[in-house]
């Protein structure tokens, strides 16, 4: 695979900042039924894509397809990050160190920098610090089923935050997306007209006959 290279700077990569050529490129792919939903007939999303793809130095497709919106924000895959650090030359392959099991498993991100062979040790994430954040009681949460994979996911993100945030752009990753992302839950306002008070057998009632206007 080819060194995933990034371009520091502010202005448009695609093309050499020729807008309406990188405007017809994303014209053409996004025409396509191969691609993901989100950039289907969707000219925007995919010249976003291909901005992404000229800075990484991955091919459009692969940011296409590993670039998700949830819950209206963007996130990288954690596979797509683990891969890009891996290939971007800077870096030897991440290890993944494991220790524990159920509740006290705890993994954490290492590697080292090719140039100095100075070891880089990521965070370590831990099943305690998963459920302490909330992340693991979610509904449909990966975290109950696939800890094993999650926590690796989760150290490795932390990881590619701390030593190669170039990489990330300042994204998330999907996945802590989902998991840090809050629904607020609305309980609807009681309707004050279907409310039934109780009666107060002791108050005393008037009653108006209406043939006469006595009181009863």
């Amino acid at each position: 695979m080819n060194e995933i290279k990034l371009k520091e700077t502010n202005q448009l990569q695609v093309f050499g900042g020729d807008f309406e050529q990188a405007q017809r490129m994303a014209k053409a792919l996004c025409s396509s039924t191969m691609i993901p939903k989100e950039y289907q007939n969707n000219i925007s999303n995919t010249l976003i894509a291909l901005e992404m793809s000229a800075r990484t130095g991955a091919s459009p497709l692969m940011v296409m397809q590993n670039l998700y919106i949830v819950h209206g924000k963007p996130g990288w895959s954690s596979s797509f990050i683990i891969a890009a650090i891996n290939n971007c030359g800077r870096f030897n392959s991440l290890r993944f160190v494991i220790s524990g099991s159920g509740d006290s498993l705890k993994c954490y991100a290492v590697t080292e920098q090719k140039n100095t062979n100075i070891e880089l040790k990521g965070v370590e994430v831990s099943m305690q610090m998963a459920k302490a954040e909330g992340w693991v009681q979610k509904n449909g949460s990966k975290w109950q089923t696939m800890p094993e994979l999650m926590i690796r996911y989760r150290a490795a993100a932390f990881w590619g935050r701390l030593y190669a945030p170039e990489i990330m752009m300042g994204m998330q990753t999907a996945e802590e997306v989902i998991d840090i992302t809050c629904e607020e839950v609305k309980t609807p306002a009681p309707d004050p007209l279907s409310e039934k008070k109780p009666i107060d057998e002791n108050v005393n009632t008037t009653i108006i006959q209406p043939e006469n206007g006595k009181l009863l």
